[in-house]
């Protein structure tokens, strides 16, 4: 693509995408406009980068849609002070969205060559405020929390509740929850200690992440 091409699909990519998916939040727009989406797409797909789509990473992984990346992050509300951990990095793309938002971010991998594509494409990217580990997202990483934001870049029948123990008290965590053809944004607020306040404010179907627990198929 032609850097003529590649400012025009951007374009398209936010006018036609992602403000009709009421992302109106300028600065989110402004990131949007600034960070190459193209720079974390394989070659063999980099014509589909900004497509409404999503795109396969290998691995049997893919990219999330521009739309719902662009959602959760708003959604998130992250602020400059917020540590946040991220499950599934994939080529690194929402890694490196966030970490233009927040103080630090440690995003989890469980593909190792994956993991290692995200960290080469981050520091082509010049960021440094990203720590790319490959581990099984799963379960959380509870000795380096707590975090103020917690995303899972993919869906799960249900949010675990090790990993919102890992939230600190006012911080967020959003997933896309349920099963197919029906899932929901679920953003989660930890209120206190022992409270957690849950918002499903729009509904959109995500791939699955790996060893997360599915619901029982058993029927009484």
């Amino acid at each position: 693509m032609t850097a003529l091409n590649v400012s025009q699909a951007r374009f398209n990519m936010i006018e036609q995408q992602i403000r009709p998916w009421n992302v109106l939040d300028a600065s989110i727009l402004d990131l949007l406009a600034s960070v190459n989406r193209d720079a974390f797409v394989a070659d063999a797909h980099k014509s589909l980068a900004y497509a409404d789509l999503e795109i396969p990473l290998g691995h049997g992984q893919c990219m999330l849609a521009p739309r719902l990346e662009a959602r959760l992050l708003q959604d998130l509300a992250v602020q400059k002070t917020d540590s946040v951990l991220e499950i599934g990095t994939g080529s690194g793309f929402m890694a490196a969205l966030l970490a233009h938002r927040a103080k630090q971010v440690l995003s989890l991998e469980i593909n190792p060559e994956l993991a290692a594509l995200a960290r080469s494409n981050l520091q082509q990217a010049g960021i440094s405020n990203v720590q790319v580990r490959q581990a099984d997202g799963a379960a959380g990483a509870a000795a380096d929390g707590p975090f103020d934001v917690i995303l899972l870049s993919g869906s799960v029948a249900e949010v675990p509740h090790a990993l919102l123990e890992q939230l600190r008290v006012g911080g967020r965590l959003a997933a896309i929850v349920g099963d197919e053809p029906i899932m929901f944004a679920n953003i989660v607020t930890r209120v206190s200690a022992s409270e957690f306040k849950t918002r499903t404010p729009w509904d959109a179907n995500a791939p699955r992440l790996q060893n997360f627990a599915e619901h029982s198929q058993f029927s009484f």
